[in-house]
């Protein structure tokens, strides 16, 4: 007993000793096989310490999403708390039957992922050896969840089992979340239990439609969400196709007048609102011709700006998009990596409301760095009723520190900063005028507008960022000086020719607010659905070159009139959202057959009853129950009654033969086609390119993809051909295939650039020929894992102990490797998803 008295007294107070003396039983157990001690304490409130002393294990384990949280956290928490991560999601639905009992009220079946088990067979082996569990995962719906899913694995009881929330990783953040636990929140697992339920069913239910109506292979797939989304990006589409361009004119004059250092300045007014066509262009210039401009009066208006809110998820992923042009996973990379080394506050919310502690760090950062008049507080309340996973705005966790990590991150950090800065600024003070300029010779006067900043405010620091949607910049300058009755000269008017424009095609931003709008998803899904549509195929983001188009222009100067022709570049876009032909076709089947499910009022209806079930209004499996029932009844309908999808489009007769020609989807994607599948002689099938679909191409463009396999020419006595195959355009020489580089056009490209290409990949490959046994058309090869051996189209690798001198190898050394690799060919490594926190 002295023993361990020696060791433990030292440490702390005479009081803590005195304790120790009155009111602690101690048991003490000397395993000598083992060297251990065992100790247990009764009635001794300081005994978790004591414990941690002698066994060297920490009183508590915490268990998190992510590692790099786990190490900030721990770092806080100090040695009384052992932080480990989760990794994420540790279990999820079955495969097989698709892990619901559907007659068991819906009872899902969980299975832990293989590369997960080794997390949890170390959690659990740490939570045995530990005091007690707290669980501090995510503080939204999906983190809730997996806090749930820690319990069912680890034996806790979710009911007693601690659990702490905290918007931000900070020391006093955390520090209070530890003094204030909470229990799992069953409502809102089962509202997340039931978004990934429905959607399990909802995938797994759909998905052997397409499979079965399609004319592609089985790796189809519909969700819930990511549909409706694809729905949204098609119709953008059709509408940008069936819009019909008009142009008009528009008026400008420029005068020259006198500002207050009576310097000669120009400034422009605009005349009527549009000017339907070059003749009525023509003859309002024509009825200005020695005209006479006086100002009718001048009207100089206060007005101001105020700041938008703070950043929630979404408007996050919009103005990174915009000012940074980052996408909208890339932002959450981020924002999880600034979020988990405590620089910003929890990044999944949809609340704009600041803390006390947040509102007092901004209004002293502000007052320290531009003064107390810039200060202005404000209070945000979120309009939307769902905005309930999360109870604050991102924002910095100190408004003191303006950088933060890597330069991609450091940018969006500042992004944030300077955002919850303008937030609590003032006002941008401007005074805004209206001048109107008599015509002599027209009736409705002109409007010059010019504006000017009386006093910044919080555009000191930030202005937000404008969507191609919300129209052109407002960017007036200043007006001169201008006095009703005063007479202008002006230099010159110009009657410019405009196209009307249709709406712009989505970008992955523009995209989220919609879906925002229309009540779609919630911060937590927006990235996966953008990611999810791309990856299936159904969208592709690209840019999209402009093309050259023709304007005219009508200039009025020294009373004479002339004309000219410009050009500009029309249509160019950046990093949008196109449809691909499947994604169409597959939303065009789907809205046919399965109404409510593409439906944006119903699937909006769908995230409410989430909300409900989080709220403990409503019964998770009655609420999928309404859902299914009726659903189910649909696909079966679908399988035994729905034709197959196509995609197909007639586009009229090949001239040559008479046969007609469609557009369809086939096998391995857009096609079209000359002749059909039902006569002697078979069709004729050509890939469209990859700025083509199947809902555009004309007959013309149609014959021309025919133009292939195209003959370049001789080369070494051997004619070139090149074609575009299942892997793309290629030149074929000599019996041998050559891939054609990225920039090179199977149906421009010339033999010339063709030649080098063939000399290229022949001198690689000679390069990386050890050996050749020409007889048996066997080859030894080198490749970037080493060297390895060549039959046909089958690679096997060489032994270690022979890789060290391939050339060496004889022919019945070689024989010998390829049986020995087909008697034991390699294990392919199983499929699943890598163990990565959620981003």
């Amino acid at each position: 007993m002295a023993f361990v008295l020696q060791g433990i007294l030292p440490y702390r107070t005479n009081y803590y000793s005195s304790i120790f003396l009155k009111r602690v039983t101690i048991f003490v157990t000397l395993f000598s096989f083992s060297k251990q001690y065992s100790i247990i304490a009764h009635a001794w409130p300081d005994f978790g310490w004591c414990k941690q002393k002698i066994t060297g294990m920490a009183k508590h384990l915490l268990i998190v999403e992510s590692p790099a949280k786990a190490k900030t956290i721990e770092k806080i928490l100090g040695s009384d708390f052992e932080v480990k991560s989760c990794y994420g999601h540790i279990r999820d639905l079955e495969k097989e039957d698709m892990g619901i009992d559907i007659k068991n009220g819906y009872k899902p079946k969980y299975i832990v992922s293989e590369d997960k088990q080794k997390v949890v067979k170390e959690l659990k082996a740490l939570a045995k050896k530990s005091d007690d569990v707290w669980l501090a995962t995510d503080e939204d719906r999906e983190g809730e969840a997996i806090s749930w899913h820690l319990c069912e694995v680890l034996g806790l009881d979710p009911y007693k089992t601690k659990r702490i929330v905290f918007h931000e990783i900070t020391k006093p953040a955390i520090e209070r979340a530890v003094q204030n636990p909470r229990f799992v929140n069953m409502d809102l697992v089962n509202a997340q239990q039931a978004r990934r339920i429905l959607d399990r069913i909802v995938g797994f239910e759909l998905s052997p439609v397409l499979w079965r109506k399609m004319s592609m292979r089985n790796n189809l797939s519909a969700g819930r969400v990511q549909s409706v989304a694809v729905r949204l990006i098609v119709e953008r589409e059709r509408d940008i196709t069936r819009f019909s361009i008009t142009s008009s004119f528009k008026v400008e004059a420029l005068f020259s007048a006198e500002d207050i250092n009576k310097k000669k300045v120009t400034f422009k007014a605009e005349g009527p609102d549009k000017i339907n066509d070059a003749n009525g262009a023509g003859r309002y210039l024509q009825q200005c011709v020695g005209a006479t401009y006086t100002v009718k009066d001048v009207q100089v208006k206060p007005a101001k700006k105020s700041p938008s809110a703070p950043f929630t998820t979404s408007t996050l992923q919009q103005e990174a998009s915009r000012k940074l042009g980052y996408s909208v996973s890339k932002t959450m990379l981020l924002a999880q990596k600034l979020y988990e080394n405590g620089h910003i506050t929890y990044m999944r919310t949809d609340s704009v409301n600041l803390s006390d502690t947040a509102i007092d760090g901004a209004r002293a950062a502000i007052i320290a760095q531009y003064g107390e008049k810039y200060h202005q507080q404000r209070i945000y309340k979120t309009k939307s009723e769902s905005a309930q996973e999360a109870h604050e705005a991102i924002r910095p966790t100190d408004m003191m520190a303006t950088t933060a990590g890597d330069a991609d991150t450091t940018r969006l950090y500042e992004l944030i900063w300077k955002r919850t800065m303008a937030c609590q600024m003032a006002d941008a003070q401007l005074e805004r005028t209206i001048a109107k300029i008599n015509v002599s010779t027209q009736t409705d006067p002109l409007t010059a507008t010019g504006e000017v900043m009386r006093f910044d405010g919080f555009l000191k620091v930030y202005s937000e960022g404008r969507d191609d949607e919300d129209g052109e910049d407002e960017n007036e300058g200043m007006l001169p000086p201008l006095a009703a009755g005063q007479v202008l000269d002006m230099q010159r008017m110009l009657a410019t020719e405009r196209f009307s424009r249709p709406a712009p095609r989505y970008t992955e931003a523009s995209l989220v607010k919609k879906l925002e709008e229309l009540g779609i998803g919630r911060p937590s899904t927006y990235a996966p659905t953008i990611s999810t549509v791309q990856q299936r195929g159904y969208v592709e983001k690209r840019d999209k070159d402009g093309v050259k188009r023709e304007f005219q222009v009508l200039t009025l100067q020294n009373d004479k009139i002339t004309k000219e022709v410009s050009s500009e570049n029309f249509g160019a876009e950046k990093n949008k959202l196109f449809p691909t032909d499947l994604g169409m076709v597959v939303t065009d089947f789907l809205r046919e057959h399965f109404e409510k499910v593409m439906d944006y009022d119903f699937t909006a209806k769908i995230e409410a009853e989430f909300d409900h079930i989080a709220e403990g209004r409503q019964l998770w499996n009655k609420m999928i129950d309404d859902f299914y029932l009726p659903f189910h009844e649909n696909v079966e309908h679908t399988i035994e009654t729905a034709g197959r999808a196509k995609g197909e489009r007639e586009l009229g007769a090949d001239p040559q033969s008479g046969k007609p020609v469609t557009a369809r989807l086939g096998r391995f994607g857009p096609m079209v086609q000359i002749g059909v599948s039902e006569g002697e002689e078979k069709p004729r099938f050509a890939k469209l390119r990859a700025n083509q679909s199947i809902e555009t191409i004309t007959l013309e463009e149609a014959l021309e993809l025919f133009r292939l396999p195209r003959n370049l020419g001789q080369f070494e006595g051997e004619n070139v051909m090149v074609n575009i195959g299942r892997f793309g355009p290629y030149a074929q020489h000599a019996a041998q295939f050559y891939s054609l580089k990225k920039e090179m056009d199977p149906y421009t490209v010339e033999l010339g650039e063709v030649i080098p290409l063939i000399e290229e990949k022949r001198k690689a490959k000679l390069e990386s020929e050890v050996k050749v046994f020409e007889k048996e058309k066997i080859r030894i090869l080198k490749g970037p894992y080493g060297p390895y051996i060549k039959q046909g189209l089958r690679n096997y690798k060489i032994p270690k102990e022979k890789a060290e001198n391939p050339a060496a190898l004889t022919i019945e050394d070689v024989k010998a490797i390829i049986e020995e690799g087909k008697a034991n060919p390699p294990k392919k490594a199983p499929r699943g998803k890598k163990g990565k926190a959620r981003t």
